[in-house]
């Protein structure tokens, strides 16, 4: 009886995994039926993927009632919309461009079919988890752009073995008198530090206070604090809830206050080295930091925001940076589900960085409304502009928006928009135009990072626009993704204070599965935006962000405390909505999410369903069909083995009528991110065919070459690699978050707690 109920249970499970919600809009292969005809359509294999334009194909099955079954592939071009918070991607305005038969001659029934999935998948809005989608963009050629000329000069690196607090001011600290209290506070810091009228420096982290004669050194704990400053910090610092562990600290943290970049490394106590399996390497198990020890050369690398750097010593260590290229031979080895598995994705040619670099490809994309869509920008005093080197661009400093002078025009970009005006005072308007001279911007210009954003196409009504990780400082050197360009940039100080992007001082990690997220201190409630008046923080566009859920945690529970999550319950300046920029803006702006219905668009406007088929079935660049057994072997699907007397056919000329409403009048266009698609309202011409050509003198193949078998094991192994993400995404309890702009999957990491 338990036996049989168990399988009752196993299979309701199955049933619903696949006809609830969320799986019937992931679940492949799909299926339409009409006229006695089912029609199943396996997963997409993909061509090419260009600014938002996905190109590909997918092998297909007709069969009709009491007919044989058929198999065929069809090519597509299609917009991309992502919502990376939610791993979601949205193939749109999917335009079927062949359909082909292999070996079938009946030109009339190639018609047929055609027709069919032409009126019925082109109506489509597919949404697919992120996760299978990049999974299949390994087939994908030059996917991985390149961020040249990155700085990788070392911070300094303090190490300490008992509890300490970086204190990062952004150069020289700039004081600012609080009207009416008689004091003065340091503006260039995300800390809490003022001044008294007796030139004593107060330092407010978490439940501990802190004075000293100077600002930048000479820190001791004191419970004497003047009560206009103690009053003044209550009613201004965002501290939240205290989490057990800080709650259990007795005693004050070291402080270590400093002007220039900087970064901490820290373990509890002297270092506790533990072996890494397979390898010559040990890792320092008693650290929230990744450090690791080479047993052949005796030096100690430590990854900092995504970037290795050696030393032989780890107190006052003479560091150096590593070339990804240069580590040593056992890093690759390093086991996937060791304690120190998550620095895989730092470790050129590993499937974790080749993952990464992947996700650096993909964009976060919107739609923008023109007559809705507008930005303000406060100037402190006269707009001031500064031109950068080497290029035909200026760049505003005295605003706390990216704005940029060219040809005259004003460019300002926010929230991963462009807008254009006339006078650096506005009016601004949304932009249907990306100036070709921002691919000049280096990265030693805090501009840099608007280069990754994109304008695809535009109607009278619209603006398609996206930006990929490099808007949000995550960017891609040496076969690995690193976070911020390394340089130091210059704030604006005025009447106001606008700090500007800065790589290290915050302990930003990786994590393959959270993605990058600040850890420095925030256990004890250390950074205080509630009283600086200015908006935009030290790390740009997306604020501060903790990933999703957990953050950076690879077990060891003083690192997981003052990472991440201590920062997410305190509520500081982000939330996992800010991973994606386009939702600081109200309905003007549209992202994935907001234009599908929820739990994945259950049922494809009503017109495809879930098949019970395995999802077994590839097409190769020819349009030839195999199908995967269990076994691995491959059966060639190809209906028969004859000269076909036509060309693969094209799409039917005659269209079906478009519904109000349906879908925008353009089709994607492959034209530069940098220029407007076509004209308003103007539908593009279609692109002549780059296909392999499948005409009358090829014959389908019987066989199959041992390229073509390597290729469709990729294709097979790329295939089960995204389910298996996706399951692990879903089976995690994973409900948002992104990657690169922000957090993604939930769980993760290592196993030191």
């Amino acid at each position: 009886m338990k036996k049989s109920l168990l399988i009752i249970v196993s299979l309701f499970i199955a049933v619903t995994s696949i006809f609830a919600g969320e799986g019937t809009g992931f679940h492949w292969p799909k299926e339409i039926v009409k006229d006695k005809t089912t029609v199943t359509l396996y997963q997409p294999q993909y061509d090419s993927f260009n600014n938002n334009i996905l190109e590909g194909r997918m092998a297909l099955s007709v069969k009709i009632k009491d007919q044989e079954l058929i198999f065929g592939a069809l090519w597509f071009k299609a917009r991309l919309a992502t919502d990376l918070e939610e791993r979601t991607a949205v193939i749109e305005n999917l335009d079927i461009e062949r359909v082909y038969f292999p070996g079938i001659e009946d030109t009339t029934k190639i018609e047929k079919f055609s027709r069919l999935l032409t009126e019925e998948v082109e109506s489509w809005d597919v949404v697919m988890s992120l996760d299978r989608l990049i999974a299949s963009l390994k087939e994908v050629e030059d996917m991985k752009s390149l961020s040249e000329n990155l700085n990788n000069t070392p911070p300094d690196i303090y190490f300490r073995t008992s509890p300490s607090v970086l204190i990062s001011i952004d150069g020289e600290a700039k004081l600012k008198e609080i009207e009416g209290a008689g004091f003065k506070y340091v503006v260039n810091t995300p800390f809490f530090i003022v001044k008294d009228s007796k030139g004593k420096y107060y330092i407010k982290g978490g439940k501990f206070w802190y004075v000293s004669n100077q600002v930048s050194s000479g820190y001791k704990h004191t419970e004497k604090v003047p009560s206009d400053i103690e009053k003044f910090a209550a009613g201004n610092l965002q501290d939240g809830e205290m989490d057990s562990i800080s709650m259990s600290i007795t005693e004050a943290p070291e402080l270590i206050v400093v002007t220039k970049a900087s970064e901490l490394v820290s373990t509890d106590g002297e270092p506790d080295y533990a072996s890494i399996e397979g390898t010559g390497l040990l890792y320092v198990s008693n650290s929230s930091e990744d450090i690791v020890m080479d047993i052949n050369t005796q030096q100690h690398f430590v990854l900092i925001a995504g970037r290795w750097y050696a030393s032989k010593s780890l107190n006052d260590g003479d560091w150096k940076f590593v070339e990804p290229k240069d580590l040593p031979e056992d890093f690759s080895k390093i086991p996937e589900d060791s304690d120190m598995g998550n620095v895989r994705a730092s470790v050129p040619g590993t499937p974790e960085a080749e993952e990464a670099l992947l996700e650096q490809s993909v964009p976060q994309t919107a739609t923008v409304d023109r007559k809705t869509t507008t930005v303000e920008v406060q100037w402190d005093g006269d707009p001031k502009f500064e031109k950068i080197e080497g290029t035909d661009v200026a760049v505003a400093k005295n605003t706390d928006k990216t704005v940029l002078l060219i040809k005259k025009k004003y460019y300002c970009v926010d929230d991963a928009i462009w807008f254009v005006a006339d006078k650096p005072t506005g009016p601004w308007v949304v932009s249907d135009v990306r100036p070709d001279e921002v691919d000049q911007i280096p990265p030693e210009s805090e501009a840099y990072n608007v280069k990754y954003v994109y304008i695809y196409e535009s109607t009278p009504e619209v603006v398609y626009v996206g930006y990929l990780p490099g808007y949000n400082y995550s960017y891609v050197y040496g076969g690995t993704v690193v976070y911020g360009t390394g340089y130091n940039y210059r704030p604006w100080y005025g009447a106001y204070y606008y700090p500007r992007p800065v790589t290290y001082g915050f302990g930003v990690h990786y994590n393959p599965w959270t993605g990058w997220g600040f850890s420095v201190g925030f256990s004890f409630g250390w950074v205080g935006w509630g009283f600086h008046p200015y908006g935009r923080a030290m790390w740009g566009p997306r604020g501060y962000h903790r990933g999703y859920r957990h953050g950076y945690n690879r077990g060891y529970h003083h690192g997981y405390n003052r990472g991440y999550s201590r920062g997410a319950r305190a509520g500081y300046a982000a939330g996992s909505r800010n991973s994606n920029v386009y939702k600081n803006r109200g309905g003007g702006v549209k992202t994935a999410d907001r234009t599908r219905p929820a739990q994945g668009n259950k049922n494809l406007n009503k017109k495809a369903r879930p098949s019970t088929k395995p999802n077994n079935v590839y097409t190769d660049k020819k349009g030839n069909v195999y199908q995967r057994d269990k076994s691995g072997n491959w059966e060639n699907k190809n209906n028969k083995a004859t000269r076909p007397s036509q060309k693969p056919a094209t799409k039917p000329n005659q269209k079906p009528t478009q519904k109000p409403g349906q879908k925008p009048a353009t089709k994607p266009s492959q034209r530069p991110a940098n220029q407007p698609s076509q004209k308003p309202g103007q539908k593009p011409a279609r692109q002549p065919q780059t296909r392999p050509s499948t005409g009358q003198n090829q014959r389908p193949s019987s066989g199959m070459s041992n390229q073509q078998k390597q290729n469709l094991n990729r294709s097979h192994q790329n295939r089960s690699t995204g389910t298996q993400n996706y399951n692990r995404s879903r089976s995690s309890g994973y409900s948002g978050g992104s990657r690169g702009g922000g957090a993604s999957r939930g769980g993760g990491g290592g196993r030191r707690r």
